[in-house]
């Protein structure tokens, strides 16, 4: 399966210059179809030098959820008159043919970026340009097993987005279904910091740390005969639990433990409730494992 990650219109439909005869038509009348971005700066202006190609960047990465008119004021005074700019830089939004956001100064790349998905969100479409639907898509090719599909998927996702959270924790366990560790601790470890604490990185960071413990597992059927010989050997059923998790049995690996929690909560440091923690960590938040195996363990805690 490809994912076409090619902009939906280049920039010069996307980004482009008004001036006092066109402004009616590029904007006002544009506006009626899609979000339109009107940047007010002139030549001598230094902090319109930098918010301008910062707007163009947040512009292209919508990939055509909004466009964006740049108005020297200095050439279209009139313009800048009717509106009452009073100081550059100025940006207003335009939307069915009316202002409906905007600010003045410099603002960094995060407001940018905000400014950009309210204006786009008030117009009902998508600031992310259809990358969540790519995500969405890689998402699927790992459930089905295509492991290295959705590895180039995500990667391609991240030179679009370079810091989509979904897509650097995806890649990560694309690489952990493939067995590739290092190189997945080593995608998250690169991860830019802005996101470094979102949870599709720590429920990645779970499933690596957990992938690793694994390694040191046995097989399960011979674990599973340690266990029934000996219900009270919890280092087997420690054991067991990581290797059933490992061969994708989640649910067995929570109930084991949950039984070795429930006849030695204390044992190991608490041991099984750390992992319990990290599988549930692991797992999407509504995940039912992990809601119902959260809802148990509370039960056992606060008997």
């Amino acid at each position: 399966m490809e994912i076409d990650l090619t902009k939906s219109a280049n920039a010069a439909e996307l980004v482009f210059d008004v001036t006092e005869a066109d402004f009616m038509e590029k904007v006002i009348e544009a506006s009626k179809e899609v979000p339109v971005i009107v940047d007010f700066w002139a030549p001598w202006c230094g902090p319109c030098k930098t918010l301008g190609p910062a707007l163009e960047e947040a512009v292209n990465k919508a990939r055509g959820a909004v466009k964006m008119a740049k108005v020297n004021i200095d050439e279209n005074q009139m313009i800048a008159g009717q509106l009452r700019i009073q100081s550059i830089p100025t940006v207003y939004a335009f939307w069915n043919g009316q202002p409906v956001d905007g600010f003045q100064g410099a603002v960094p790349p995060s407001e940018i970026q905000s400014f950009i998905d309210r204006v786009v969100k008030a117009a009902g479409g998508d600031a992310s340009g259809g990358l969540d639907e790519a995500v969405t898509a890689a998402e699927d090719m790992l459930a089905e097993g295509a492991a290295v599909d959705a590895a180039q998927t995500f990667a391609a996702i991240l030179q679009e987005d370079p810091q989509n959270a979904a897509a650097y924790g995806g890649l990560a366990r694309a690489h952990i279904a493939m067995e590739d560790l290092d190189q997945a601790e080593a995608i998250l470890n690169g991860a830019p910091i802005e996101i470094s604490k979102k949870p599709e990185l720590e429920a990645a960071h779970a499933q690596l740390d957990l992938a690793r413990q694994a390694t040191n597992a046995g097989p399960v059927d011979e674990l599973k005969a340690q266990v029934e010989a000996d219900p009270d050997d919890h280092q087997a059923r420690l054991d067991l639990a990581q290797a059933l998790h490992a061969k994708g049995e989640v649910q067995e690996a929570v109930d084991q433990l949950l039984e070795l929690f429930r006849r030695d909560r204390e044992w190991n440091d608490g041991a099984a409730k750390q992992l319990l923690f990290t599988i549930f960590e692991a797992l999407p938040p509504q995940d039912p494992i992990a809601l119902n195996g959260r809802r148990r363990l509370s039960s056992m805690i606060f008997v």
